[in-house]
């Protein structure tokens, strides 16, 4: 029975961590976060636009976490900060396997009754799925150095409603922006 329930939760945690989502950032430890209080939208170079209607959701959610961090966004060059995003779709392959039977073995976990052989049949199956990526980049206006980034990935659901996307997308910004502006260790 336990050896049943420890590769159920094994299981688990792999299914889990497939649909997970992972996010990072890093920074600039010399860089003083404080003096930032306003941010422009820059578009990057070689970044390819999600199309319109996303790119609108991506910006505005992006600006609501920044307001609650303090930034006010600006159109014009008098900006502390600017910041461009990226967003991607990569397309993976996913293997699942599981054994049917018992095979053999003495006693009942290794097949049959008491020792007696019996078959195992392993099965495979292979899927597509698709791990949306999101990076932001934030850059000192004054001199154009990287000075923040975040990243963040999430399996995507290809038929998920349009509140459930935007709740993932609310989901990987909040997360992203947890630590920002960062704390320097002294």
């Amino acid at each position: 029975m336990k050896r049943i329930c420890f590769a159920f939760l094994i299981a688990l945690a792999i299914s889990g961590a497939a649909f997970a989502q992972d996010v990072r950032y890093n920074f600039d430890k010399n860089t003083d976060f404080s003096r930032f209080k306003t941010y422009k939208w820059v578009t990057l170079k070689d970044a390819k636009s999600p199309g319109d209607l996303l790119d609108k959701q991506i910006k505005e959610t992006f600006d609501t976490q920044l307001a609650t961090k303090g930034l006010t966004k600006v159109d014009d060059d008098s900006a502390n900060l600017y910041i461009g995003y990226q967003a991607a779709v990569d397309q993976q392959t996913e293997f699942t396997s599981y054994s049917t039977g018992w095979g053999t073995g003495p006693g009942w976990y290794g097949g049959g009754w008491y020792g007696a052989p019996s078959s195992t049949t392993t099965s495979g199956s292979t899927s597509t799925i698709y791990v949306g990526q999101l990076a932001l980049d934030m850059y000192d206006s004054a001199n154009h150095d990287l000075v923040w980034r975040g990243l963040g990935s999430k399996t995507i659901d290809q038929k998920a409603k349009p509140e459930k996307q935007q709740k993932n997308l609310t989901k990987t910004v909040t997360k992203m922006l947890k630590n920002y502006p960062p704390q320097v260790k002294k």
